[in-house]
């Protein structure tokens, strides 16, 4: 039985759709060939050989002999006569199919931030980088400070680097080469079962997240809440940050549940002590105090540890130029005589003792 001949034609004509395949643009798989320092080498079968530069390799790539892997075309002939492909624009390209596909089902991705500035967090997600701005953090990772403090909210975003988060797309387009990320679309569904499971006058534990002029920011298994300065402590509070802090662990009661915030407080699972103490008095009593505030009206006075009572400026004699800061110094201790009580009100009214 003769041999069958196979003409250099035929073998050209076997492989000549795969030779047409070589577009620009277009993906393609091969085998890696040689490991160089500034280039990979890859076998594409009847398509030829192709070369990758080091720097379209991807920095977390390690490749070996052998190894099998998908590129993208650059251009399809060289001067030496090889294919110039790319293994991070492949990566890139398949990487925004799946950021398309992953929007469109509204899937929880987990990502982690590769580096921080003062507007948020960047992440590169298969190969494909993106942005998690900070008003798109959930309750928990939110960086509560002050409004003039950036550099403390960049040093708590730089902490977030290299964390893992859990994430939702939230915008994408890719010719603008723009892609967002959301964790709190990610923890939204969780939080709407948590917040049904709660009540006003519950007792919840939170986290300090957050201390600002006017009260502490607590998150409550990814809940936010706000302690308003009012709620912190019975006694009179001028600063929040003296009495908590970033990280802190606190007992706390809900007093109004809002749209995605909790309004929380601190002092109303406490006895007022403002209610034992007044029962030491009543009116006509001759009492010392401390003036702790002066006002055009009048005086507070602190007649105990947590009691305050008003020398009203009617008090002080008739006409209308009485003026209090010339009847009082701030801290002076002076006798006074208790008018009137009224614990409805948490009012005291006082006079100066004249004796």
């Amino acid at each position: 039985m003769a041999n069958a001949t196979v003409t250099m034609d035929d073998l050209l004509a076997s492989s000549e759709v795969d030779v047409k395949q070589l577009v620009a643009g277009d993906m393609v798989t091969g085998t890696v060939l040689t490991v160089r320092k500034h280039e990979v080498l890859v076998d594409l079968g009847a398509r030829g050989v192709g070369l990758v530069p080091r720097r379209e390799v991807g920095f977390s790539r390690a490749l070996k002999e052998g190894d099998e892997v998908t590129a993208s075309i650059v251009d399809t002939e060289l001067e030496n006569g090889y294919s110039l492909l790319s293994l991070r624009k492949a990566v890139k390209d398949r990487g925004w199919e799946d950021v398309a596909a992953k929007q469109e089902d509204g899937e929880v991705i987990e990502i982690a931030p590769y580096d921080a500035n003062r507007g948020g967090l960047l992440v590169e997600y298969e190969g494909v980088r993106g942005f998690l701005p900070v008003s798109q953090l959930s309750a928990e990772h939110y960086p509560r400070v002050g409004s003039n403090d950036k550099d403390e909210i960049l040093q708590r975003l730089n902490s977030l680097i290299g964390q893992p988060l859990k994430v939702r797309v939230l915008d994408s387009d890719r010719k603008a080469n723009k892609l967002i990320f959301s964790e709190k679309e990610a923890v939204k569904e969780g939080l709407a079962e948590r917040f049904q499971s709660l009540k006003v006058g519950d007792s919840v534990k939170g986290v300090i997240t957050g201390v600002v002029d006017y009260g502490a920011f607590v998150n409550v298994d990814g809940i936010e809440g706000l302690i308003h300065i009012s709620e912190i402590s019975w006694e009179r509070v001028s600063n929040p940050a003296d009495y908590v802090k970033v990280g802190e662990t606190v007992e706390t009661k809900i007093i109004s549940i809002d749209k995605d915030r909790l309004s929380l407080s601190i002092k109303q699972l406490q006895q007022d002590p403002w209610l034992d103490e007044v029962d030491k008095f009543k009116a006509g009593d001759v009492v010392e105090g401390t003036v702790t505030r002066i006002t055009p009206f009048g005086a507070f006075v602190q007649i105990s540890p947590a009691v305050e009572a008003l020398v009203h400026v009617s008090e002080l004699g008739s006409g209308d130029d009485v003026d209090p800061e010339k009847v009082f110094m701030l801290n002076e201790r002076k006798k006074f005589v208790i008018l009137d009580i009224e614990k409805e009100n948490r009012k005291i009214s006082l006079s100066l003792n004249k004796e």
